[in-house]
């Protein structure tokens, strides 16, 4: 692909929000730019875009070069799968294999280095090991040869799907206004579930909020990224209101600030915990490739009436979708600005089901509050409101749930459905900017 420098240099400006941010527990290098390029001053709460149009770029190269710099930092823990996509080094994950298959699987040479029973999807996952001198990814050919119908896969790591700036404003302004009349005022505390990094439940944004940790053998990790996103699911501050507000939150910790935060066997525990706890709205702002472990686990979680939001990512408007927000049942979100725009970066296709505030924005920051820009924090609005109406796992419900807030919201671009703003812009009321 040939970009302009002109064009080149907006994609980088925009993108670097992203990248820097691509895996939260992870500090990455700053990216390397072709000579004779620089980057101007980039505003994380403006619009880099302001003025101009962004053509349809696929953004991957950038997350690709995150995901290199990434395994190059990590060759111990983490390797590529042969799209270059970053898996947990010689492992491979088996949902429920029939016992046949399993001790064909051992007699050819594999170990089983876990297994757990997650009874409340139904199912077991097997961590299985490579025969020796077999690459990883000739061990998994060889396991779907053996076994055609059963379900193999690489352990993927997720990424988080957006940006939280370095500097705190002193104060914020709010535009946040009541709910809409036909939103239904939550008759009990509201319970929602989150996937994503460590939550700083000392933040005062969560001073009215009860937050149930779940991950990193019991311990706290927080993180920037979980604890921004968790703010805008349960937070309440003065000028400041989480889409469901003052609720129960269940965070569970996939990352625990390891090198291999983020894998598929991480997601699943914790959607096994989420099922156990008969969560109803689970937020996951992560990002990743297809991987059928996780299809067939979220098809569980679906199955059983949760209700599953994710972030649609950043990889650009050209780019294939991103997982798990592409997967059927699964509420995909994107980001608009304060102009209502969809963002520049923001995946598009027919994974996207809303538009919700995603820049010129704030959120729970180190101390105070900070800016955020990305897919990442328009999800939690969406789920947050969906949260009003399901209480408890239930599938009619879940689907009673979308399309209630889909008559709340604001058609933009193509009439009715389309694949930037999916089924409309809910949550504006929601957006908080800081002082001008």
């Amino acid at each position: 692909m040939h970009w302009k420098p002109s064009t080149l240099r907006l994609v980088l400006a925009t993108t670097l929000l992203v990248v820097s941010a691509a895996h939260a527990q992870i500090t990455l290098p700053r990216l390397p730019l072709p000579q004779g390029t620089s980057l101007p001053q980039v505003e994380p709460l403006g619009n880099p875009t302001a003025g101009l149009e962004l053509p349809a770029t696929d953004l991957r190269p950038l997350r690709r070069l995150a995901a290199r710099t990434l395994l190059r930092t990590h060759r111990r823990e983490l390797e590529a799968d042969p799209r270059g996509e970053p898996i947990v080094r010689g492992e491979l994950l088996a949902i429920a294999p029939a016992q046949a298959a399993l001790d064909q699987a051992l007699a050819d040479g594999y170990a089983v280095l876990r297994s757990e029973t997650f009874d409340a999807l139904g199912t077991r996952l097997v961590v299985l090991a490579p025969p020796a001198h077999m690459t990883v990814a000739k061990a998994l050919e060889r396991l779907r040869q053996r076994d055609p119908a059963g379900t193999y896969d690489f352990n993927h790591i997720y990424m988080a799907g957006g940006a939280v700036g370095a500097s705190e404003p002193a104060a914020a302004t709010s535009t946040a206004q009541p709910a809409p009349a036909a939103l239904p005022a939550p008759a009990a505390t509201l319970r929602v579930g989150l996937i994503d990094s460590g939550v700083n439940d000392a933040h005062p944004a969560f001073h009215a909020s009860s937050i149930r940790h779940w991950g990193c053998k019991g311990a706290v990790v927080p993180d920037d990224h979980g604890t921004a996103v968790a703010s805008l699911l349960v937070g309440d501050a003065p000028g400041f209101a989480g889409a469901a507000a003052r609720g129960e939150l269940y965070a569970a910790d996939v990352y625990c600030g390891a090198a291999t935060g983020g894998s598929v066997e991480n997601i699943a525990d914790a959607l096994s915990w989420m099922a156990r706890e008969q969560v109803p709205v689970v937020n996951m702002s992560l990002v990743g490739p297809p991987n059928v472990t996780l299809a067939y686990l979220v098809h569980r979680a679906v199955v059983a009436g949760q209700l599953l939001v994710a972030a649609v990512g950043n990889d650009g408007p050209a780019a294939p979708p991103l997982y798990p927000a592409a997967y059927p049942g699964v509420v995909g979100v994107t980001g608009v600005d304060a102009k209502r725009r969809a963002l520049p970066e923001a995946n598009r296709g027919p994974q996207v089901a809303f538009a919700a505030p995603g820049a010129d924005m704030l959120a729970a920051g180190k101390s105070g509050f900070a800016p955020v820009r990305g897919t990442s924090f328009a999800a939690p609005l969406v789920a947050g409101l969906l949260a009003r109406w399901q209480t408890s796992p239930d599938a009619d419900a879940a689907n009673r749930a979308v399309e209630a807030l889909a008559a709340q919201a604001i058609d933009l671009g193509a009439s009715g459905r389309d694949p930037v703003y999916g089924r409309g812009l809910v949550a504006e009321s929601l957006r908080v900017a800081r002082l001008p």
